[in-house]
């Protein structure tokens, strides 16, 4: 009784300096898609869209009982959540009644009646009173931060508080800032405000969705196949990242290979091709001419979306290209995930020289710390058995595979703020398609990385570090890269911004933005 007399008297004479505004319940059925029609199935039917347009750049997300999307200016906001919430310093949520607190009470003297409150409190509370007065301390303090980086407008700062109140379970929190939130990103504004609002789709979604089953319940609506294609290639001419990786891997295959006659290739993600079409002219040009290639092509149903159709229509492609330059040529389709490659699918002959390709692809596979089968490992196993000539190794440098919700955050935050920045400066905000092409080739592995968990959660990048631990424990050797082709990639460079960096050391390349590296290439035997 003592101990709340105490507070309820310390509460009246010291209102808070700043409240939380009062909210409405938080609607679990509330979430934002990644940049793809989806519903989600629940016993109330609520649905969610974020469908794009690229006439008027508007996207819109609802349920049946609130509206929440993209203004006209491209940031997000809902009807539900759009009633203002007023900072009464002299209204306190525990006062329910509505009247105002009394700045005093007892005496005028605030002074005098704190040091009579510190007396009262050692006697009734004892020495853990100090503990109770570092809490609350702490937690002024941390308010005040967030009140101060909202009117600094700082909207990295306030990504990572809200990431920080999911992670901690401050549901109240969390809702209040990304009620902030969505007035501060856009899809058509600066780097870190369009990169902002698919950072704000996958908070969004792991608290409506509790992120591991998020997948299972998201129905997307691809682009038409012909338009995610036109993006794919967009995103291609304007970032050197993908010409980067392709270049490193392609050079140091065609080093390994100058010397044989039956040369063999299992790309275990072949996508469109586009990887082998400078590799074929390569080889047409070689001193004592090309030698017979077959290429095995492994993919899954997503690129045959994207491509508009299965691997033969890949097949077709570089048949042609390799008979118009008089190259032997063979292609063998193996449609499939990574997951499910045994050896019997790859059809290695004697005779042929055995080149393997991870570009993009292994950050894919699960490992331990999502299955017992670990496919990440076993993939590399299996390659080892095959006794390949060279394997290539491109992936993003990025570390978000094993880490926890909030430091995973985090290192997405840094690594496409990079990624953004990047585009920025190479394909013009003006640009129609701009929004497009970030919405369906960056916006989904954003949310993936930051509203999934388990099996779900299929954005698992790792730092070529740990790359390395597992192609040695596999059995692998380095192969060193070329320095032709890291000259090569020298020159593709000065063709973009003079931020890029290229950096070459212990024996694998690093293509970064400013001082931060996001892609790594390197070779194995």
């Amino acid at each position: 009784m003592a101990s709340r007399l105490y507070h309820q008297i310390k509460q009246e004479v010291e209102p808070e300096p700043y409240w939380f505004p009062q909210l409405p319940p938080i609607d679990p059925s509330l979430c934002y898609s990644d940049g793809f029609h989806f519903s989600v199935e629940s016993s109330n039917e609520n649905f969610c869209t974020l469908e794009s347009s690229s006439a008027n750049g508007s996207y819109t997300a609802y349920n049946s009982t609130s509206l929440v999307g993209f203004s006209p200016n491209g940031s997000p906001m809902s009807q539900q959540d759009s009633q203002s919430y007023p900072s009464d310093l002299h209204h306190s949520p525990d006062n329910n009644g509505g009247s105002p607190i009394s700045g005093s009470c007892v005496t005028d003297d605030v002074s005098d009646l704190r040091d009579k409150l510190k007396e009262l409190e050692t006697v009734m509370l004892g020495p853990d009173s100090d503990v109770i007065d570092s809490k609350t301390s702490l937690e002024m303090g941390t308010w005040r931060l967030v009140t101060d980086a909202i009117s600094r407008g700082d909207l990295k700062q306030v990504l990572v508080f809200c990431a920080k109140a999911l992670s901690d379970n401050d549901l109240l929190m969390a809702q209040w800032l990304m009620d902030e939130l969505r007035r501060m990103v856009s899809v058509s504004g600066e780097p870190i405000q369009r990169l902002g609002a698919y950072m704000l789709e996958g908070l969004v979604a792991r608290l409506a969705s509790s992120g591991s089953s998020i997948y299972k319940a998201l129905r997307c609506k691809e682009p038409k196949s012909a338009d995610l294609l036109s993006y794919m290639h967009i995103l291609y001419e304007v970032c050197p990242y993908l010409k980067f990786g392709y270049m490193s891997a392609n050079g140091a295959i065609a080093e390994a290979m100058k010397d044989e006659d039956r040369v063999h290739i299992i790309d275990f993600q072949i996508a469109q091709g586009s990887q082998w079409i400078t590799l074929i002219q390569a080889f047409a040009a070689r001193p004592g001419g090309p030698p017979h290639i077959r290429i095995t092509g492994i993919d899954d149903s997503t690129s045959a979306y994207a491509r508009g159709g299965g691997l033969n229509i890949v097949g077709k492609r570089l048949s042609k290209l390799a008979e118009y330059f008089k190259v032997p040529f063979e292609f063998h389709a193996a449609a499939m995930s990574g997951c499910e490659v045994q050896r019997e699918h790859l059809q290695v002959r004697p005779g042929e020289a055995l080149a393997v390709n991870f570009a993009f692809m292994l950050h894919h596979m699960p490992d331990e710390s999502v299955s017992t089968e670990n496919h990440r490992d076993r993939l590399l196993r299996l390659v080892k058995s095959l006794s390949p000539k060279v394997v290539t190794l491109v992936e993003q440098e990025s570390n978000t595979n094993t880490a926890p919700f909030f430091p995973r955050f985090l290192e997405t935050l840094n690594y496409y703020t990079a990624m953004f920045e990047s585009i920025d400066v190479t394909l013009p905000r003006q640009h129609k398609e701009r929004i497009d092409v970030e919405q369906q080739c960056l916006a989904r592995d954003v949310v993936n990385i930051i509203a999934c968990e388990g099996a779900e959660r299929v954005e698992r990048h790792e730092l070529l570090g740990k790359w390395r631990s597992r192609f040695r424990m596999a059995g692998f050797t380095p192969y060193p890269l070329s320095s032709l082709v890291n000259a090569t990639i020298k020159t593709l460079l000065e063709n973009y911004c003079d931020r890029y960096r290229l950096e070459e050391r212990d024996g694998a390349l690093y293509l970064g933005w400013m001082n931060r590296d996001l892609v790594a290439s390197c070779a194995w035997k």
